[in-house]
């Protein structure tokens, strides 16, 4: 626009002076001098506008390179900008995946602690139960009089308890006191109840799992018999029942061979039981204790094909 606006105040320069020109033309000595001066001020006119002229090219393209070089500057700005924006989302996701590892270590270990508390609590109370039966058992049995023997009385009122060469001092054998059960063998009964377990014969492989559990209760194979309690229960649908079975084994022996499959059974009862949260709970606690197991290749398929995302672990 400004060259234009030049070009036409030029034109209109060199129009005035061709007029000027035509009007006076005359004869070379009638040329006075004001037309002379006239002259001379309209060439000075023309110089000033070509000077004009060029000084408004050379500042037209000053401002056009500086143009060109803040549109360089802001492509570059742009580019920069967004390879900050990807940097800063990269790491914000790489931050997340943190923090949600750090979550579940952290629900691990509450979950640790949880389970410590729950088996001191019940060694205690085992602790507290044999302490009591060893009372029992070490407690004397009180003598009894049997009737038809002459003398039994009269004999026990004359002579002190325990006086030497007195037969009523000794305490007389109880022929009808019961018996203590003789406990099963411990492996044996094991294994006859994981034969039965496995073939289909349930009631009579819960009572060997039972004993077990019973006689040998500080045992790690009485985590295996209750570990198979709670497969019986899941097999039979009782899926409550299952996962009291399995909590048995996982808060009592964490380090007993069939924890990560109580784990993952237990997972798959509470999902039974429509109790989803709490089942991908159990499912992302057994990939973060046992990663490298079986059970949590099986959890990791399971969680993948209900579509949860599987919180990563170091």
């Amino acid at each position: 626009m400004l060259r234009a606006h030049l070009v036409r105040n030029r034109m209109l320069a060199a129009a005035v002076l061709c007029l000027l020109l035509g009007s006076t033309a005359k004869p070379a000595h009638a040329v006075s001098k004001e037309m002379v001066e006239l002259q001379t001020q309209v060439q000075q006119l023309l110089d000033m506008v070509q000077r004009l002229q060029s000084t408004m090219d050379s500042r037209f393209g000053v401002m056009q390179h500086m143009a060109e070089q803040t549109a360089d500057a802001a492509n570059q700005v742009t580019a920069t900008v967004s390879a900050i924006q990807q940097k800063l989302n990269a790491q914000t996701d790489a931050m997340n995946g943190k923090v949600d590892a750090v979550s579940g270590q952290v629900q691990s270990l509450n979950d640790s602690v949880d389970e410590l508390k729950a088996r001191v609590a019940k060694l205690d109370k085992t602790l507290q139960d044999m302490q009591a039966q060893l009372q029992n058992m070490q407690a004397p049995p009180q003598p009894q009089p049997q009737p038809g023997v002459p003398g039994q009385s009269a004999g026990i009122a004359d002579q002190p308890s325990g006086a030497p060469g007195s037969a009523a001092g000794a305490p007389m054998p109880m022929s009808n006191a019961p018996m203590a059960q003789q406990a099963p063998p411990l492996e044996e009964t094991l294994q006859a109840g994981i034969r039965d377990f496995s073939a289909a014969k349930y009631d009579v492989a819960a009572g060997e799992f039972q004993d077990v559990v019973h006689y040998y209760p500080l045992d790690d194979s009485a985590g295996t018999a209750q570990f198979y309690l709670g497969e019986i229960a899941y097999q039979k649908q009782d899926y409550p029942a299952a996962i009291k079975d399995y909590n048995f084994v996982l808060e009592g022996f964490s380090g007993n061979a069939k924890a990560p499959a109580a784990q993952l059974h237990k997972g798959l009862a509470l999902l039974a039981e429509n109790k989803r949260d709490d089942g991908i709970h159990e499912l992302r606690a057994l990939i973060q204790r046992h990663p490298q197991t079986p059970e949590a290749a099986r959890a990791r398929s399971k969680l993948n094909g209900m579509g949860v995302k599987i919180v990563a672990t170091k």
